[in-house]
């Protein structure tokens, strides 16, 4: 069977193009999920590991829907191997079922690895120069308190979450993490 993963990072991302392409190259079933590719525990992947069975298909749009981390994909990859399943990525053009197809995989887990790492280089180049010119990086600073209020409000239980984020000027997440 051959059995189709696709993901994005983002819940506001879509997964339509991939889906698209899964379906036109004939699979079967597909699982998929919204969460980043970094992320040890994915409950779309997991379930991709129940329902194969020897002899199916991993099919993905790009080895990097897989995951980003080198050593990751890899041992994707031989967990794959070790229950007799083959791993096909069709942006790369990657099948292991054949030697090339394995060594081909192999090459491109290390340039997803490298491409990963220098967005990562140049999105800390680009807050370092920001601070540089004295921009302000990251979440803004709230008062504590502004925050003390709003638990107050929140202990009591008199206010709505809405109405104490908006009173407080706050968000929902920054309330709930307080």
């Amino acid at each position: 069977m051959k059995i189709g993963y696709a993901r994005v990072s983002k819940d506001n991302q879509n997964l339509d193009r991939q889906l698209d392409l899964l379906n036109e190259f004939g699979v079967e079933r597909i699982i998929s999920e919204k969460i980043s590719g970094t992320r040890d525990k994915r409950t779309g992947l997991e379930q991709l590991f129940q329902v194969l069975r020897p002899n199916d298909s991993v099919v993905v749009e790009s080895i990097s829907r897989l995951g980003r981390n080198t050593l990751d994909i890899l041992k994707l990859i031989q967990r794959f191997d070790e229950a007799s399943v083959q791993f096909i990525s069709l942006k790369e053009s990657m099948d292991t079922s054949t030697p090339t197809g394995k060594a081909m995989f192999q090459m491109m887990s290390v340039i997803a690895e490298l491409e990963r790492n220098l967005l990562a280089e140049r999105v800390k180049e680009g807050v370092a120069s920001s601070r540089r010119r004295g921009v302000k990086v990251g979440r803004p600073k709230i008062p504590r308190e502004t925050l003390a209020v709003a638990l107050r409000m929140y202990d009591s239980s008199n206010f709505s979450i809405q109405e104490i984020v908006k009173q407080a000027n706050i968000s929902q997440g920054t309330l709930y993490r307080a």
